[in-house]
This record gives structure tokens, sequence and C-alpha cells, in this order.
């Protein structure tokens, strides 16, 4: 049996996939808040849902066989999920991240843990160098998106994991953008997996949720102190989706990713189009390492247009693909990075980390692959100003 065949089972399969008090082989919504006690502290192993909650439970377990790690812990949020990791640090420790990271995750760090006193550098994560010579006494942890968001960059997360623990400190990776169906960083040494759980794992644009996953005891022990403590926590309801979602992750993403390729070869074909950005094609600054990690070039492609391009046009032109933020959901959405999820990152940074105004982000859905094609090309061309190529 084949290692995708092997995770195609453990996406049903894994985790509690039963209920043990009535058999359901759907775990069922415990949309409870509270829990009986026999006697003050003795009862059936919940008390609280804030600290757990057996529909939740069956989501964490289940994440953490998908990722290859021992604990699981859901989310309200992909940022809560991050928010809560980074309570692992303290102030006056630095943190070096991915200098095209994503919008959000910058906000967080530069407008809230940095009041705090929690510092970052940001680097270009493809260059080991580069990441090793930010490494000081002070800097605690490495947080890599790999692929990175928006132009998916690629990271060796066995170089990662080598010099954070050569340093003794933490590796987080975001693998969002992948899922442990393409990749699975703690299978490279990595420290803590985080997703939005949001996108591919949910799958359907129908829930916000956020999951982190880790190996070490003592990493399990702190991050569920804090999720409890926090309360970031996952609502029964959506645990009950998020896990419904994931059931079908292997054969969405197929999809997913054969409708991407084909979109790719267009673009990369296309008069009309400047520059492609993606990890599955050969001349890919980071194929190579894309290779050894992953099992293919996921299905989010960032792009830019020749000169002579109105994308407000392109995007009043589009009646498949959705201008919409978010991703990884069956529909196909498109979004301009500058003015939308990385808005929060300041003009310079963003121009300096290569993300420039005419980026445009494409989560490719599972429609019928032609549809997008000519949905996508037609825009295109009626994006052109007074007939410019």
């Amino acid at each position: 049996m084949s290692k995708r065949e092997n995770f195609a089972t453990t996406l049903i399969h894994g985790g509690i996939s039963q209920d043990k008090h009535t058999g359901a082989v759907n775990i069922p919504i415990y949309q409870t808040s509270t829990y009986a006690q026999e006697t003050p502290g003795v009862h059936h192993g919940y008390e609280y849902s804030r600290s757990g909650n057996p529909t939740r439970e069956a989501l964490e377990h289940l994440i953490a066989d998908l990722e290859h790690g021992t604990n699981g812990f859901a989310f309200a949020s992909g940022l809560a999920a991050i928010a809560t990791v980074f309570h692992l640090f303290q102030s006056g420790d630095e943190i070096v991240i991915s200098n095209d990271v994503y919008g959000g995750t910058f906000r967080l760090l530069d407008k809230v843990f940095q009041s705090f006193g929690l510092k970052y550098t940001q680097v270009n994560t493809s260059d080991l160098a580069e990441v090793e010579a930010a490494v000081h006494p002070g800097v605690k942890a490495i947080y890599v998106e790999t692929p990175t968001n928006p132009l998916l960059g690629i990271t060796d997360l066995e170089g990662i994991a080598r010099i954070a623990k050569k340093h003794g400190i933490l590796s987080i990776v975001d693998n969002t953008f992948y899922t442990p169906y393409l990749q699975k960083p703690l299978d490279f040494g990595i420290d803590i997996v985080v997703h939005s759980a949001t996108k591919y794992l949910g799958g359907h644009s129908d829930l916000v949720a956020g999951l982190a996953v880790v190996k070490s005891a003592e990493l399990a022990e702190r991050i569920g102190f804090y999720q409890n403590a926090i309360g970031g926590i996952l609502q029964p309801f959506d645990s009950f989706l998020l896990i419904r979602g994931i059931k079908t992750l292997a054969v969405r993403l197929d999809r997913h990713i054969a409708n991407a390729e084909k979109i790719v070869d267009r673009l990369v074909e296309s008069k009309d189009v400047k520059k492609v950005y993606y990890p599955g094609l050969d001349s890919h600054p980071g194929a190579d390492i894309n290779r050894k990690q992953a099992s293919a070039g996921g299905a989010m492609i960032s792009f830019e247009l020749t000169e002579g391009h109105d994308i407000n046009e392109l995007f009043r032109n589009l009646n498949i693909i959705t201008l919409a933020e978010s991703l990884g959901g069956v529909e196909s959405l498109i979004e301009h990075p500058a003015s939308m999820t990385h808005a929060s990152i300041p003009k310079e940074i963003r121009e300096k980390a290569g993300l420039g105004d005419g980026l445009l982000r494409l989560s490719v859905g599972i429609e019928d692959a032609d549809d997008l094609i000519e949905d996508l090309f037609v825009a295109i061309e009626r994006s052109r100003i007074n007939g410019q190529i």
C-alpha cells in the first residue's frame, strides 16, 4: 500500500473515529459547556468544555495522527493557534520569521506581541546561511512558511531543524498551504506545526479554525496549558465540520493540484504574464528542495501580469473565480495581496520582500479546469488597457 493510500485511510479512520459510547461512525457534536461530576474532581474525563470536549478531542487526535505528531490542539482560528504558540516565549525573546510571511502573522508580532517585548527579525528563510546569520543568543525560535505566502518560496525543513537544534531553539512551521497530505514537517525534525485549518483542511469555506501539532511531551504540556488558560479553543460544531472536511482532503487536493498544474502551464505560455510563482515548476528556485520534502507543488499560484493591464478590470470580468480573501476551498479564489491579505505589512517591507503591487494570488479550486482557464484568460485579455499587451 502506498503512503498516499495509507494517508487516505488515516483521514477517515485516524484519531478517535468512532464514538466509544454509542458506536456512532461519526463523532457526535457534544454541544455542552460543562459535565456532571460524581463528587468534586471525580468525573468521566471532562469537566468544562474550554478544558476538554469529546468532539474537539477527536479532531486533535486526528491531526496529530496525520502530522505524525503525538499531540494536537484545536483553536478558534489559525491566528489563535499561532498566538497561543507565541505565548511559549517571553519578553526580550526574538523570533526569526520568513520575510514574506502571511500578513496576519506579521501583524500579530508587529502590533501585538512586540508591545510585550517579543521581537522578530525577517529574513529570506530559503537561504539557510541568512537564517543562521540571524540567530544570536536572544533568538528563541525560527518560524517559517513553506511555501511562503504569497511568493511561494521554499525553505529546507531539515536545514531549519538542524539550525534550530544546533542553537537549542524551537522550529515552527506553518503547513497551511500543503497540509500533511503533501508535507509533514515533524518528520524533518521540526518542533511545532501550525495550520489555518480554515483553508484546505476544512476545504469548504464554511468554518474558521486553527491547529497546532507537536511531538514533544514538554511542548504538549505547555501548549495545552496555554490553550486552556487563554481559551481560544475551537467550538464543538466547528470541530465536527473540520473532521468532516478532513475526510475528503486527499481526493480534493488531487483535483486542486491537477487543475493548478494546467493553469500554470497556460500562465507560463501567456504573453500577458511576466512571472509565475509555483513550486511545481522546474524553474522555481526551490524546486529541488520541494521535491525532497513534499509530494507535489500544491494548488496556490501567484503571478504578475505584464505592463498595460488594469487588475481591477480583470477582477470585474471574472465570472467563476471569486475575488476574496482566504484560500483552499472548493471554489477558486483570487486576491491582490498588497491591498488585501498583506495590507498590514508596510509597503517598504512588502516591496523589499518582492511583494509588489502587481502581484496576484490564485487559490485554484476543484471546478472544471477548462472553465477556470477560460474564465481567467478572458478576464486577463479584457484587462488590457487600450488593447495593449
